[in-house]
């Protein structure tokens, strides 16, 4: 099990080389980089970042584990609307990520957005969920090109309707039936479910690839009352060897507080 942390914590340092220095002088494994802190359309990072990136990571012996939050900032993409033209520059935009993911050194592109993959007014569940499956099914052949897997997320009913329990989420990554698209499971997303985060976690051991730390408070694990102790435990107990990675939605403690304390909370669990 590897401890990784997501780059929009530090999005306000604005320097890739002190984020990557940190991240690693701190103690964690790898860096989850957030392509809108870079770019509004991720095909705008020019190679002569991606490899700013690549080499600030090589120096400190950091992984660059892979993107998320990757649908914020570009205009024009749904995963589920009806309209083809619509759909079909959605997947070519998930290509461009794809891509941008290889060329930093990324394994897997968390796939959250819940905006983007919301149901358009008159379209039903089922053709969300077939539009949703064709596209990504069109972005696999690149997926396996770059050795990149995208990770399904599960959101909860406040952010998104469609795929907001872990059931429909395996529902969709079933359909699709490929090792290049898994599962992420994420602590403050699973708080509306009816079975524990333990008992998920063991559930869905043979498609979960990765899983995002935080608290039902939006904070960083350790700053509220979810207890990470259980967590770990079935993390332990099926293997897990994927990341566990940070990602908070409250930055008001600042970049520090939260990645240490939240590194030390864990490791305690852990």
């Amino acid at each position: 099990m590897k401890f990784g942390i997501c780059s929009e914590v530090f999005k306000d340092w604005n320097d890739i080389e002190r984020t990557v220095a940190y991240v690693k002088e701190t103690g964690y494994d790898g860096l989850e980089v957030a392509p809108f802190t870079m770019a509004q359309y991720v095909h705008d990072i020019p190679a002569s970042e991606r490899q700013r990136l690549v080499k600030a990571a090589a120096k400190e012996d950091l992984d660059i584990l892979g993107i998320h939050w990757v649908f914020v900032g570009p205009e024009g993409v749904h995963l589920t609307h009806p309209d083809v033209k619509v759909r079909k520059n959605t997947q070519q935009y998930l290509e461009s990520l794809v891509n941008f993911c290889g060329d930093i050194g990324g394994k897997v592109i968390i796939f959250g957005s819940p905006k983007q993959r919301n149901l358009v007014d008159g379209t039903t569940y089922d053709e969300a969920f077939d539009h949703a499956r064709r596209i990504f099914e069109a972005t696999l052949p690149c997926c396996e090109a770059r050795d990149v897997t995208i990770c399904f997320e599960p959101l909860t009913h406040l952010e998104t309707d469609f795929c907001h329990t872990t059931e429909q989420a395996v529902d969709l990554i079933r359909a699709v039936d490929h090792p290049n698209f898994q599962l992420i499971l994420d602590t403050k997303a699973m708080a509306f479910e009816k079975q524990s985060r333990a008992e998920l976690i063991r559930q869905h051991a043979d498609i979960l690839k990765h899983y995002h730390a935080n608290d039902e408070n939006l904070n960083g694990p350790g700053f509220g009352e979810v207890d990470f102790v259980p967590i770990f435990e079935a993390l332990q107990s099926i293997h897990f060897d994927g990341y566990v990675s940070v990602e908070v939605f409250n930055f008001d403690p600042g970049p520090e507080r939260i990645a240490e304390e939240s590194l030390r909370y864990m490791k305690q669990c852990f």
